[in-house]
């Protein structure tokens, strides 16, 4: 209740710099989140309908089930959630476990090996605008993926999936995605309606969940004097966005900031972490197996940054 009434107080006494935070928030949203999540998760859920499930199940279930013991279909959450970033990867476990695509177990599973930054993220504002360095752009997106198909090999006897034994096929594969887009009774219009629907309230939630990080942020900016180093691994704790900027302006080599930037990546920031909550809250998909993973991640990622970065 205390933190509640300071919180209030900022609030109110400081209102032009919360202003300024809330502002920041909305342009992280819409030069940032909006448009590299919105046509994913639009174009998954219409892809989920019409049987890209079972395709990308059919197609990469032995190598899933034999390198992570999972089920082929998580294969869906594992491509999308690369191409897109977090937290696209709770909405996609999520999706499949309410269509019985997945059981709890193995969406929990899932979650701990798919959490990757957007690709064009790292590689435009991280490289060009924080680092001005493609290379070590590079370097860190490959210590992001590297790192997350490790703790899947950790994790593959973690509610291992059962076993088919099914070899590749690509004929059954197709077979698949036809029968399902054939046993689809819903209608093209009602499908377009309900993911625009969905996505723009998994986007307005991740806008909520940003914008009271950053105030959080500012309140404790205006109450502290950090040092600008404390600043940025606080704030990168906190909203991860807001941290790597306060990175980007230390005054060190881009060598440590890459770093130091692969690090705060790895974790997400609690900001990341309460989105992927509120998704899979109505769920029976585990959180902190989630979290235990994301520590490791960021052990896993940042010896392997350092070591590229070395040599």
């Amino acid at each position: 209740m205390i933190c509640l009434i300071f919180c209030g107080y900022e609030i109110l006494s400081e209102s032009a710099t919360i202003m300024n935070a809330v502002s920041y928030s909305f342009d992280i949203w819409i030069n940032n989140v909006f448009p590299s999540l919105f046509p994913f998760f639009v174009l998954s859920e219409i892809l989920i309908n019409y049987g890209f499930i079972e395709l990308i199940g059919e197609l990469f279930k032995p190598i899933f089930e034999r390198l992570f013991k999972i089920n082929g279909n998580a294969a869906f959450v594992f491509i999308m959630s690369l191409l897109s970033g977090f937290p696209s990867n709770a909405k996609y476990a999520k999706e499949l476990y309410l269509q019985n695509k997945l059981t709890s177990q193995e969406a929990t599973k899932i979650l701990m090996f798919s959490h990757f930054s957007n690709p064009l993220f790292i590689l435009g504002t991280i490289s060009i605008t924080f680092l001005n360095d493609k290379k070590l752009g590079l370097i860190i997106m490959f210590s992001q993926y590297m790192s997350n198909v490790i703790i899947g090999l950790i994790f593959r006897n973690y509610y291992p999936s059962k076993k088919t034994n099914d070899k590749f096929s690509f004929k059954k594969a197709i077979l698949s995605m036809h029968n399902k887009r054939i046993n689809n009774n819903k209608r093209f219009g009602s499908i377009i309606t309900n993911s625009l629907i969905n996505t723009i309230n998994t986007l307005l939630l991740i806008l909520g969940v940003i914008t009271t990080f950053l105030i959080i942020t500012t309140i404790i900016d205006n109450n502290f004097n950090l040092s600008l180093l404390n600043k940025s691994l606080l704030s990168g704790f906190l909203e991860m966005t807001q941290g790597l900027k306060h990175v980007s302006l230390l005054n060190i080599s881009n060598n440590y900031k890459a770093l130091l930037i692969c690090m705060i990546i790895s974790f997400g920031g609690l900001s990341v972490h309460t989105q992927i909550l509120s998704i899979i809250s109505d769920t029976k998909i585990e959180y902190k197996p989630f979290l235990l993973a994301r520590l490791i991640h960021v052990v896993i990622a940042s010896i392997i940054c350092f070591l590229l970065i070395k040599n």
